[in-house]
């Protein structure tokens, strides 16, 4: 494995998103709000970990589509200089760039987003000669990507016979129907890392340790991320917790729960004790609050870990 070319194959979305912060109030038909601030930056859950995952020195290589557009260039260009590998994104001649509009009002918002090209993602965009180059394959964003979804499956099953490790972050279903096949492909997870309501949503159940109860038996690793109240993590061996790094001043959580993932995986694929990689997943969850987007916080490993020590009291390396 130590001969592989990249740490990690993120295979996933790509958008820009649009944010609105400190606007007077939410929409209303009809009138006009205004906002005192803007922001165009990368967007998506997939590409908001691969870059932060990047930034902290994990040899990071992408499979998407964009399409051939400015957006599509911005989104590339953000990635590259992440130091993201972009050779194996698409662009595609048929539909634009996704893109997401964010209101940010007060500690709630609202997003609205345009799909685009990332509907067009297929699991023959993969392949299995982009596998063998990576440790750990990482997919997220299930229910926003049709043209994947039903082969999602078959995409994992072909990484662990390549012998990759693999996570999952399925995100929220806009339709909220949750219709997804996880007693075959949660077996093939290594670390699943749904929040709170998504696996509530997922299992139908009405707390987190019916909903545990559920998935465990053909589970490997659930990590459930629960935002200020940290984190916890379910095995066949232990339940293992950790409380979250408190942020007094957030900027916004936008990209914290793919940080908290790029925290995870960062440490998973240098082979990190659970409790290790659980603790670096919530710090990083907290230092992507401390500036705007999902990846500004994220420049380089001394850097983030500077903003960890100062602003959370950080000790580890």
């Amino acid at each position: 494995m130590a001969s592989k070319k990249f740490d990690v194959m993120v295979v996933g979305e790509l958008n820009v998103d649009l944010i609105l912060n400190d606007i007077e109030s939410f929409p209303e038909m009809g009138k006009e709000k205004l906002a005192k601030d803007m922001t165009l930056t990368l967007g998506s859950s997939s590409a908001i970990f691969a870059s932060n995952l990047s930034s902290l020195g994990a040899r990071v290589s992408y499979v998407g589509r964009v399409g051939k557009d400015y957006f599509g260039k911005l989104v590339k260009d953000k990635l590259r200089e992440k130091g993201v590998k972009i050779s194996r994104i698409i662009q595609d001649s048929v539909s634009n760039t996704g893109a997401t509009i964010v209101l940010n009002f007060g500690e709630d918002r609202a997003m609205v987003t345009y799909p685009g090209a990332m509907n067009n993602l297929t699991v023959g965009d993969v392949g299995t000669a982009v596998l063998r180059q990576a440790k750990h394959l990482h997919f997220s964003s299930f229910y926003l990507q049709p043209a994947i979804r039903n082969d999602v499956y078959k995409m994992f099953k072909l990484a662990k016979e390549l012998g990759l490790t693999t996570s999952f972050d399925m995100q929220w279903d806009p339709e909220e129907k949750w219709e997804i096949d996880y007693e075959k492909i949660l077996p093939l997870v290594d670390v699943f890392f749904p929040n709170e309501q998504e696996i509530l949503r997922l299992t139908r159940e009405n707390t987190v340790e019916a909903a545990l109860e559920k998935l465990s038996p053909i589970s490997n690793s659930i990590v459930v991320k629960l935002g200020n109240k940290g984190s916890f993590l379910r095995n066949k061996e232990k339940t293992i917790k950790k409380k979250a790094f408190l942020n007094n001043e957030v900027v916004d959580a936008i990209g914290a729960g793919d940080s908290f993932d790029a925290g995870y995986v960062f440490q998973f694929v240098r082979g990190s004790e659970p409790e290790r990689c659980l603790e670096f997943g919530n710090l990083m969850g907290a230092v992507n609050t401390t500036a705007a987007g999902g990846t500004t916080a994220f420049t380089t490993y001394r850097e983030i870990m500077k903003t960890a020590r100062e602003r959370f009291g950080y000790r580890g390396k």
